[in-house]
């Protein structure tokens, strides 16, 4: 079995990837965006991170959802780099006619704005704002070789081996990276951060023993765990995981450490408010849908719809939070 079809809740990754991607290009057919009679045609849903990593897992699993009630193609683009700024800034720069959306998500922007001295675009002139559609703990992961099986074992062995360390992640700040940071912060260690252009290849190298420990999203994370490729610690949620109830939450050993990633539904500036309230209805019903919420369950996510204008506030707000942690960390990208 190569990774490809490594199953992921029941479906295996190439299952869903044909599911989601199929075989068609994009036609030239009529604009949606006079009518609001969203989608005319296939529509084009750009990935911000590399295929095969959680947030990708689930993308495909809404827009194999979306194809269904709509009866037109989602062709998946991975477009991956810098901590997903590089496919958000393709999103930014698509035509506004609904034909291209993509995945909005925590790090590009609510973290970018205020860990990156430039960004190619603006969180909050570039983008329609259209719907929330999952919120996704992180999971604490060492390899096998780390000597340490609960966090306060890791928290000694840390504090005795200052700068020995590294932890991965899926890019500067991402949720997966600024886990790290809150965890060196509170817990009072110090580790080197080993940036990856994704969570894929950052597990990867995790399996390999290449670095010591990520906070990963819980999909790959818990999946590998479970094989005893890894050894898991503990999630990054308020609450512990139902796919993992017995693993802690990393509140109960450093209280108040909370961090949830967050995946939504965006679009260029400008797209018609009624093609906007007609892709948020849609996507309401392909999350309430019975076989999304199991996809979504078994995959570590809870399926988090919201309103466009509510998403708008919620990523201010997100923003906001994140901050000060950004700021406390030192983290910084010129």
């Amino acid at each position: 079995m190569d990774q490809q079809d490594r199953p992921v809740g029941r479906l295996s990754r190439r299952a869903l990837g044909r599911m989601a991607m199929g075989a068609g290009a994009l036609g030239a057919g009529p604009a949606m965006a006079q009518t609001g009679a969203w989608p005319t045609g296939s529509v084009r849903f750009i990935g911000v991170f590399p295929p095969g990593g959680g947030t990708d897992i689930l993308s495909r699993i809404w827009c194999q959802k979306m194809s269904e009630l709509t009866q037109q193609q989602f062709v998946v683009e991975n477009r991956s780099g810098s901590a997903g700024n590089v496919g958000t800034e393709a999103i930014a720069r698509a035509v506004p006619d609904g034909r291209t959306i993509g995945l909005g998500s925590v790090a590009p922007l609510a973290i970018a704005p205020t860990l990156y001295a430039r960004l190619p675009f603006d969180v909050t002139k570039d983008f329609t704002y259209i719907a929330g559609l999952w919120q996704l703990p992180n999971l604490l992961v060492v390899n096998n070789d780390v000597p340490a099986h609960t966090v306060p074992e890791l928290i000694a062995l840390l504090r005795a081996n200052p700068g020995r360390y590294t932890f991965a992640s899926s890019g500067s700040g991402t949720t997966v990276h600024l886990s790290g940071e809150m965890f060196k912060t509170m817990a009072g260690v110090d580790m080197l951060h080993v940036p990856y252009r994704g969570g894929a290849p950052a597990h990867i190298d995790l399996l390999g023993g290449r670095v010591h420990m990520i906070f990963d999203n819980i999909p790959q994370g818990l999946a590998s765990a479970r094989e005893g490729k890894v050894r898991a610690l503990a999630v990054t949620g308020a609450q512990r995981s139902p796919q993992a109830p017995e693993i802690p939450t990393m509140a109960e050993f450093l209280p108040g450490f909370e961090i949830t990633s967050w995946g939504s539904v965006i679009g260029p500036a400008g797209m018609a408010p009624a093609a906007v309230d007609r892709i948020a209805q849609l996507a309401k019903r392909a999350l309430e849908a019975p076989d999304t919420v199991r996809l979504f369950e078994e995959n570590g996510a809870t399926p988090w719809w919201t309103s466009p204008e509510d998403l708008a506030s919620f990523r201010m707000q997100n923003e906001a939070a994140f901050a000060p942690l950004i700021r406390a960390s030192g983290a910084r990208v010129d």
